[in-house]
């Protein structure tokens, strides 16, 4: 539901939020988390990565911000692998065949494993930009680290002006990540709440404001 919407800025409440979603291999109950009304937001079985999103219905974004709180952790029962993935695609296309996304590692922040932390935030471009491409093909330029909590609420702002796009993290001044040169160009497109394997997932208080 739009709660607000003046001129090119729209706040989302979570009353019937869950409505305004287009769930793409994932299912979503609205929920009371950590003091917070939100969107719980958990991967279908078998989906495969990269394909789990609930895009948010009627938005088209170009240039502008996102803002929003998330929380992710590994669901019960999740493999070693896992690690709370949670984020935002931007830019997405139809049926979310192509969007750009930043997301977060939630383990790796405070991880005692020093490479695991520098991979606590990350930029990917689906379906041709994956993580494992990015990482070997341009080492340390897609990825960066940023203290978090799994299952804890985490302050997520994107900034996204032609194929710049910046990632803010807990009310920080200067960016977690920037992205120069995003894959996907100038395209437009929706948003999204992404997650990936293993992971269970909490969105509240989404604003999206349009440049």
């Amino acid at each position: 539901m739009v709660l607000a919407a003046l001129g090119a800025v729209a706040a989302y409440g979570q009353t019937g939020l869950t409505d305004s979603l287009e769930l793409r291999g994932v299912k979503t109950e609205s929920v009371t988390y950590k003091g917070r009304q939100a969107v719980r937001v958990t991967g279908d079985p078998g989906v495969k990565d990269g394909e789990a999103l609930a895009i948010l219905k009627g938005e088209t974004f170009k240039d502008g911000a996102i803002e929003l709180w998330i929380s992710g952790e590994p669901t019960a029962g999740a493999g070693s692998g896992a690690r709370g993935f949670v984020g935002v695609a931007f830019r997405v296309s139809p049926q979310g065949a192509r969007y750009e996304a930043f997301y977060l590692r939630p383990t790796n922040g405070r991880a005692d494993d020093q490479v695991r932390r520098n991979h606590s935030a990350q930029y990917i471009s689906h379906p041709d930009h994956p993580w494992f491409q990015l990482r070997k093909d341009f080492p340390e330029k897609y990825e960066s680290y940023v203290d978090l909590v799994p299952g804890e609420w985490t302050r997520v702002k994107v900034e996204v002006r032609g194929k710049q796009a910046r990632l803010f993290v807990n009310g920080a001044q200067q960016p977690t990540l920037i992205v120069n040169d995003l894959f996907l160009g100038e395209e437009g497109g929706g948003v999204a709440f992404w997650l990936g394997p293993g992971t269970l997932a909490h969105f509240a208080d989404l604003k999206v404001t349009r440049y």
